[in-house]
């Protein structure tokens, strides 16, 4: 009896170590953070750019006098020289960013684009999907949706000086990758970007990662505002965007998230406590300053954030006054198995300490990841219900 267990207990411990050694060697180089950049993988890294709309090895800068954006300035240093950094895009038109013949996935996207944020949309498709996955205008994808520069250094997304916009969100796909973008200004815009992205196995339990757009300008009196509906399938709820805009004098954020999943009614199974408590701040996102008065504090941390655009420097109260927020769910997804519903209330305060249902200019990006098929998305608003002004 003793050598039977003797046997199986050597046994167990030459599979395990086996098993151990090729999990270690199985690393597909995804997630790398300061814990593992040490480890080796198999995965290739690749990078889409003006100067390497392919993506290929040894194909990067290749562009001639004759066909590249800024052959002018190149013209006496030729081939190689910095002749084709940026792309322009007509007005009405599509110009496809990168297609990337899968396994692997996108890692990070830099762009920085001219005009009209809200006119510039970004649209992704996994494998071999005809409806877009992310369909969001850029400014809003990366946090900025009131048309000004804010500096934001978060985890999930950075946009640094001047109008350098940057994601990190993990973005697996399969079989194939397209990445697009649609000018729907008239005037033309000029567009600087980087997608960097690797070529590697990718696990059967990774979902794909999908955002989505959303404006209600004003909001109906008593309605909540729809952050997102409509999504079917299984997977996780990762990021909110807001772009706030306030339509009343006093505060405007003591409405309560409400997230509805898997067959939930009238009463959803996670709700918040308030606007400012759902985007990790609290009391109005406000402190004294040196003089003792009220000031909204902007902020910028991994997970959240919270910046104002205001109208007028008397008050914090005033009408009119602008703001951006964000919220990723990094370390707390929201996992839902088969439907989700966000949506969230627009609340301020009106005579005899009542609440005040709000008529706020609200737009939003929600970001997550599923299972595909998804539900395809709402047709976009047309080009002047996206206007900021």
């Amino acid at each position: 009896m003793c050598r039977t267990n003797l046997i199986c207990l050597t046994a167990f411990l030459f599979l395990f170590i086996i098993s151990s050694l090729t999990a270690q060697n199985n690393f597909n180089g995804l997630n790398s953070d300061m814990g593992n950049l040490y480890k080796l993988s198999n995965a290739k890294t690749r990078s889409i750019s003006p100067e390497n709309f392919s993506g290929e090895k040894g194909k990067g800068g290749m562009a001639t006098l004759e066909e590249g954006t800024a052959s002018n300035a190149a013209r006496d240093l030729g081939k190689g020289w910095k002749v084709n950094p940026y792309i322009i895009i007509k007005p009405g038109t599509t110009f496809t960013l990168g297609e990337i013949e899968g396994p692997g996935a996108i890692q990070q996207i830099w762009m920085t684009p001219t005009g009209h944020w809200r006119y510039s949309i970004i649209r992704i498709y996994w494998d071999d999907e005809k409806e877009p996955s992310v369909e969001v205008p850029a400014g809003d994808f990366f946090a900025m949706g009131w048309q000004e520069y804010h500096q934001i250094s978060s985890l999930a997304v950075c946009v640094n000086p001047g109008s350098a916009f940057n994601c990190y969100w993990t973005m697996p796909f399969r079989k194939k990758c397209k990445i697009t973008m649609t000018n729907i200004d008239e005037q033309e815009m000029r567009l600087y970007y980087q997608i960097n992205y690797t070529l590697t196995d990718i696990p059967e339990d990774a979902a794909y990662f999908h955002a989505r757009f959303r404006r209600t300008n004003p909001l109906p009196y008593k309605q909540d505002y729809t952050i997102v509906d409509g999504i079917k399938g299984k997977g996780q709820y990762v990021g909110t965007y807001i772009a706030w805009g306030s339509n009343n004098k006093g505060w405007w954020g003591e409405g309560e998230i409400k997230f509805f999943m898997d067959g939930d009614k009238k009463f959803p199974t996670i709700c918040g406590t308030g606007t400012e408590d759902y985007f990790c701040g609290s009391y109005c996102f406000i402190v004294k300053d040196e003089n003792g008065e009220d000031v909204y504090r902007d902020f910028t941390t991994p997970y959240s954030g919270f910046y104002a655009i205001e109208p007028f420097e008397n008050s914090v109260w005033n009408s009119q006054t602008r703001f951006g927020l964000y919220r990723w769910h990094i370390t707390d997804p929201v996992r839902f198995e088969k439907d989700l519903k966000v949506t969230i209330q627009a609340l301020g305060w009106r005579s005899g300490g009542r609440y005040l249902p709000l008529q706020d200019d609200i737009a939003s990006v929600a970001y997550w990841y599923q299972t595909e098929p998804h539900n395809p998305f709402p047709t976009l608003p047309d080009k002047d219900y996206l206007e900021v002004q």
